[in-house]
């Protein structure tokens, strides 16, 4: 019987020779195995980032003078004087690539396809930086997006970034509100859109979102439509996509790289807590383009003879992932639809279709396919290497999927990170095995820890996933947060100087871990983080309900269930709320998002300062006793909880 840790996979000694982790091991000089390298990697960040830029052959613009010049948290100056830009870097990987080769794959779940190679990229991205310079657009600007995972959107991100202005994205099915409550922050200047989506089969036109959304978003001064659903649609006062591409080329159009500092804001990603709006999270050039090199290059091992994929939108930041495949000269695979449309294998056909090696998935995907029976390995997936897993723990029985119904010999590398960082923290490496439920290693550069409670490092023990050193992409800062409290109460105020990221993390004496999930009240559906209080803002407002508490009940291994606990007005009734709770969910914030289960009931449970309980009822609804869960005396009414306690 399988059991977590148990053996599944290893290199051999070819995939092991052949690895970029054990080259560059060697050109920095650290023997002995992948401990030993990490261990270097933290205790001498400076070192090891100088040592990882030179490897990946990183054009400057102009030399830094130093790599880490200050190690403090929050606040870390990272190669301070040094420039350069990470859309050179994506459009021109230094590793070098055949003009003519294939540079990007779409694929949509209708069968639509295309390719771009790289001369087709780079022309492309040429002329819609030539009208985004039109358009006014230049340092530090803000381009917000509502795309999909399509070609279009690469291409804007990256002319945006080759300009140095600032690039945001949400995916087509994000509801108004959570749109607005995103762009409204940050105050775009240009609109990238579509006129519509598809998934499951379905067409869903977003034309009237996209009105509600230019009217509250009044520094938008340019909207640009690309027709997706219907190849003539139009949009009043908007400019449409394929008369962009099509304008005459110029001596302006021709494709150049604004020189950026390495701090400077480049994409604006959002991670939302349990109040406030989303957290607009600013990434670097420099720190994306490093941290991506090294998670691509070393722990993926990805490079020109790869074809990379990830499912995700453009509203998930490993989008951002996918994408930065291109700066260590690797094909990227995009995918945009239902994954499980037509059929449950529609992704595993479309990695054999391309020759997919890479092929990233979230943890419940890999469970659905369990669950539904899916056999990947009748499939020619002779190209596939790896298989990546992230947006939830995955379980030991997900592991021993992968290897008795996908391929036997592929490395299977679990991922946990986050929004915050575009990364992640944990996960796998090339030169190391695969044992049942459990990560690796943690990752180059990447100095965590687990805490107790009172900020002492613990092994072997259930504590709190810390980052005790910097990381080149943390944020820059939060949109609008300019004395940084915002940031610092965001990851530094349960333990100053110290990254709290919010993950139950255990850390075994070899340096592998296992992720139990979020140790705070973050909605995590399918990797898509919300936080509650935009939830509750969306609820709350419809007619009926006077109170609300949602819970998201996921756990190790898979994703649970999604709990909305309503307190209706007076006279009001549930037969008519709830339906329309559903549909409003599903509108305004996303179709993931829409509750398994609404309940009604007398009083949602408070602490004394009027904060609603959802740490507590989650870990009593997880079988937590309540008096371990939370303190009767910090409650406004402990017997608020009654609803939620077993039944006897």
């Amino acid at each position: 019987m399988l059991t977590e840790g148990d053996l599944l996979w290893e290199p051999g000694p070819e995939r092991l020779a052949a690895a970029h982790l054990t080259r560059f091991a060697e050109q920095v000089g650290v023997a002995g195995g992948y401990e030993d390298l990490w261990r270097w990697s933290v205790a001498d960040l400076d070192g090891f980032w100088r040592a990882l830029a030179s490897w990946a052959g990183i054009r400057w613009s102009a030399p830094p003078s130093a790599g880490l010049a200050e190690a403090r948290m929050p606040g870390a100056r990272w190669f301070p004087d040094g420039t350069l830009n990470y859309a050179e870097h994506a459009l021109y990987p230094p590793v070098g690539v055949d003009k003519d080769g294939i540079a990007v794959i779409f694929a949509r779940e209708d069968g639509r396809r295309r390719r771009l190679t790289w001369r087709e990229l780079r022309t492309e991205v040429a002329a819609v930086r030539a009208a985004l310079v039109e358009y006014g657009v230049g340092r530090g600007d803000r381009v917000a997006a509502l795309l999909p995972n399509a070609p279009e959107a690469l291409v804007a991100m990256l002319a945006t970034a080759s300009l140095g202005a600032v690039w945001s994205s949400c995916s087509p099915d994000f509801g108004a509100r959570a749109i607005v409550d995103r762009f409204a922050q940050i105050e775009p200047t240009v609109l990238f859109t579509v006129d519509g989506y598809r998934y499951g089969g379905k067409a869903f036109d977003v034309r009237d979102t996209v009105a509600a959304l230019r009217a509250q978003l009044p520094t938008v001064t340019t909207t640009v439509l690309v027709p997706y659903l219907d190849d003539d649609a139009t949009l009043p006062d908007a400019v449409r996509w394929p008369d962009l591409l099509a304008r005459p080329a110029t001596h302006t159009s021709r494709l150049a790289f604004e020189p950026m500092p390495f701090d400077a804001p480049m994409w604006i990603l959002y991670s939302s807590g349990t109040t406030g709006l989303p957290k607009p999270i600013v990434h670097g050039h420099g720190g994306i383009l490093l941290e991506h090199v090294k998670q691509l290059g070393l722990h993926l091992d990805l490079g020109p003879d790869d074809r990379f994929f990830w499912f995700s939108t453009t509203g998930w930041m490993m989008w951002n992932l996918l994408v930065s495949g291109l700066t260590v000269g690797c094909p990227i695979v995009l995918f945009d639809g239902n994954p499980m449309h037509p059929g449950p294998d529609a992704l595993w056909q479309l990695a054999a279709d391309e020759g997919v090696t890479c092929f990233g998935v979230s943890a419940p995907f890999i469970q659905a396919c369990a669950k539904t029976g899916v056999e990947p390995a009748g499939l020619d997936l002779a190209a596939l290497r790896t298989v990546g897993s992230t947006g939830a723990p995955l379980s030991p029985e997900g592991f021993a999927w992968v290897y008795e119904h996908v391929k036997a010999d592929v490395l299977l590398t679990s991922l946990s990170g986050g929004t915050d960082v575009c990364t992640a923290f944990v996960g796998g490496a090339p030169t190391l095995p695969v044992r049942a439920g459990v990560i690796p290693a943690r990752l180059l550069g990447c100095a965590v820890d687990a805490f107790d409670a009172g900020g002492t490092p613990i092994v072997g023990e259930l504590g709190e996933l810390v980052i005790t050193a910097p990381m080149p992409s943390m944020p820059v800062g939060f949109w609008n947060d300019p004395d940084g409290a915002r940031l610092r109460e965001a990851y530094f105020d349960v333990f100053p100087g110290v990254w709290r990221h919010g993950d139950w993390i255990k850390i075994d004496p070899d340096g592998s871990c296992v992720i139990y999930g979020r140790s705070d009240s973050t909605l995590n559906r399918g990797g898509v983080r919300m936080g509650t209080a935009e939830f509750y803002r969306v609820v709350e407002e419809l007619p009926g309900v006077f109170d609300s508490l949602v819970i998201d009940t996921s756990a190790a291994g898979t994703e649970g269930r999604l709990l909305l606990y309503v307190v209706l007005e007076e006279g009001a009734d549930f037969a008519e709320v709830g339906p329309r709770l559903r549909e409003t969910i599903r509108r305004e914030l996303s179709p993931r998002h829409v509750p398994d289960e609404i309940v009604p009931i007398d009083e949602v449970p408070r602490t004394l300062s009027g904060k609603k309980c959802e740490v507590p009822v989650k870990r009593i609804l997880a079988g937590v006793p309540v008096e371990q869960a939370v303190s009767a005396g910090a409650l406004k009414n402990p017997d608020s909880l009654n609803p939620f306690l077993p039944r006897r």
